[in-house]
């Protein structure tokens, strides 16, 4: 895929979520290309919040993950991998369909969209904190928005209502789960399960 054809396909996704999950989940990726392209966010999203804090410093709440893009990228990685196991599995008992690699392939999408809003937001930042807030903030409205209508397509449930009601059981259970294993191993979550 070209980078113009990425900025198309990211267009379609605010204009069509729904006819964007059609066509990623019409792909069937193989276990390994979701694999690498899992991996390749992760990185690509650590990256562009390293350069996001070098161009419009934080305070200190984040802890030690600041200190640490490795920190950071290992936080967030498995914060995105619960978030996909936690969608799929609370799909189940409302009547969902998908499968893991289904779900894997929408939050991956979305995340490549987060560095697309990340690296505009890099560039806005140093001129207008404002700006990039509310770019921020309309981004994650958005994202949310499209992750229900991913979730309604991939689950195959026929209502927006008990996709979000998916949405909204699977980040409270995440985050629960990941706060208490976070803890154990005594490390400070700052803002990532919002990040994700």
């Amino acid at each position: 895929m070209t980078f113009a054809g990425f900025l198309r396909l990211a267009l379609h996704t605010v204009t069509a979520p729904r006819d964007v999950a059609r066509l990623l989940l019409a792909m069937n990726l193989p276990s390994q290309a979701l694999w690498l392209a899992f991996a390749l966010v992760i990185v690509l999203n650590t990256l562009m919040f390293s350069v996001s804090l070098m161009l419009v410093p934080a305070d200190d709440m984040f802890g030690a993950v600041l200190g640490s893009p490795t920190v950071f990228g290992a936080m967030l990685a498995v914060s995105v991998a619960a978030l996909i196991v936690a969608v799929t599995l609370c799909g189940r008992p409302l009547g969902g369909h998908a499968t893991y690699g289904q779900i894997a392939v929408l939050v991956i999408w979305l995340q490549a969209l987060r560095v697309l809003l990340q690296a505009v937001v890099a560039v806005v930042g140093p001129l207008s904190l404002f700006l990039s807030g509310v770019l921020i903030s309309a981004g994650s409205v958005l994202g949310i928005w499209i992750f229900v209508n991913f979730i309604d397509v991939a689950h195959e449930m026929g209502s927006l209502l008990r996709a979000g009601l998916i949405l909204l059981l699977a980040v409270v259970g995440m985050m629960l789960g990941l706060s208490l294993i976070f803890s154990l191993l005594g490390v400070q979550t700052g803002g990532i399960p919002g990040y994700v």
